[in-house]
């Protein structure tokens, strides 16, 4: 019986992509396929009620309203449905006015539009609002025939109702959910990046510590929308009415996802350390880096379990004492990379919940 040969390197590379390729598909269908249902479910709803309660015989603009409404982050789909509503309605009232003075025409086109528009500026409205109340005002004005300027704002109404019905009462958006999200997805990215380093190490090669501070550089996006989850994280639990009598676990929590811009930067400079540095002088610090990256690869598994962020306080601690233990002769270089390893195992215990000041007692023995 004949065993097979190892597979030649291009066919591993191109399995790897196609599996890496199948994996992120599968994750956004995973995170988005349940909006789409909830997206599908409200236009729907919206072309029924503007069809057999309203009597619309073109009932089109109230479902299409319904899914522009919820067609953004979870966080965001009510203020998503007030912006809607604002620029439909504000373009109808200036197309309406502007037809009404000018007759219909190409210039009362463009003054609708423009007017509109500026309007909507002057208001200091959201892009939203403003490409509505554009969209508003070219449909009113085009079409000239009476009755449509109205009927788009009943079909407006209809849509951004039922997206605010399904996005503020029957499935609001979980805060919580959304911090764990993104600080999962952004402590993961750290974990892969200090176990690349690790291996840079290893192997005296820098190819993986370059790829490293790239995971890095990603790394600083998603920690960038984590900052636009967090502001959405404070702007739901003030508005929807699920979340007003469990606020104070929210701003904590999104307090807390701060933290993780600073142990990005922690993480970050210890991969430069370790670039800079002659891998045959990191050798003893090498065990300590891969452990730190377990440790953020567990945290990045199940953020919001307080025993989780528990033990990987404790592990912290540990490995950042072990490092203090080199030899009083060990190279400068050594002593720099032993320090921001300090640091991320800092910034680490500090995400897990424990005050700073306590954290720096922790780490250096105090």
């Amino acid at each position: 019986m004949s065993r097979r040969g190892p597979l030649p390197a291009d066919l591993v590379h191109w399995r790897r992509l196609v599996a890496g390729a199948t994996g992120d598909a599968w994750q956004r269908v995973r995170t988005g396929g349940w909006p789409v249902i909830q997206g599908t479910f409200a236009a729907t709803v919206s072309w029924v009620i503007a069809r057999h309660l309203v009597q619309h015989h073109q009932p089109f603009f109230a479902p299409i309203a319904a899914v522009v409404a919820l067609n953004t982050h979870r966080g965001e789909r009510g203020t998503n449905a007030v912006r809607l509503l604002l620029g439909v309605i504000l373009g109808i009232v200036v197309a309406e006015g502007a037809v009404e003075a000018m007759g219909a025409g190409y210039v009362t086109l463009a003054v609708a539009t423009v007017v509109s528009m500026l309007l909507a500026l002057v208001l200091g409205a959201a892009r939203m609002v403003i490409a509505q109340s554009a969209a508003s005002a070219i449909l009113t004005v085009a079409t000239n025939s009476p009755g449509v300027g109205p009927a788009r704002l009943i079909d407006a109404l209809i849509g951004g109702g039922v997206a605010l019905v399904i996005s503020q009462l029957l499935f609001p958006a979980a805060p919580l959910k959304l911090l764990h999200q993104d600080e999962s997805a952004a402590l993961a990215g750290m974990a892969q990046a200090l176990h690349l380093a690790g291996a840079a190490i290893e192997h005296g090669d820098d190819t993986p510590a370059d790829r490293a501070v790239e995971q890095l550089r990603s790394v600083r996006d998603r920690l960038t929308e984590l900052g636009k989850t967090r502001q959405l994280t404070l702007h739901t639990a003030r508005r929807t009415p699920r979340w007003w009598v469990r606020r104070e676990p929210i701003v904590r929590e999104e307090e807390n996802a701060g933290q993780l811009d600073l142990l990005g930067s922690s993480c970050l400079a210890l991969t430069r350390a370790i670039i800079a540095a002659d891998d045959t002088e990191l050798q003893p610090l090498r065990p300590a880096i891969g452990q730190l990256g377990d440790v953020l690869q567990g945290l990045a598994a199940a953020p919001s379990d307080r025993d989780v962020r528990q033990d990987a306080a404790d592990r912290a601690v540990r490995i950042a004492r072990g490092t203090r233990q080199l030899p009083a002769d060990a190279p400068e270089a050594a002593r720099a990379v032993a320090w921001s390893l300090r640091q991320v195992a800092h910034d680490t215990i500090v995400f897990a919940g424990i005050d700073p000041g306590q954290a720096s007692d922790a780490v250096t023995g105090s």
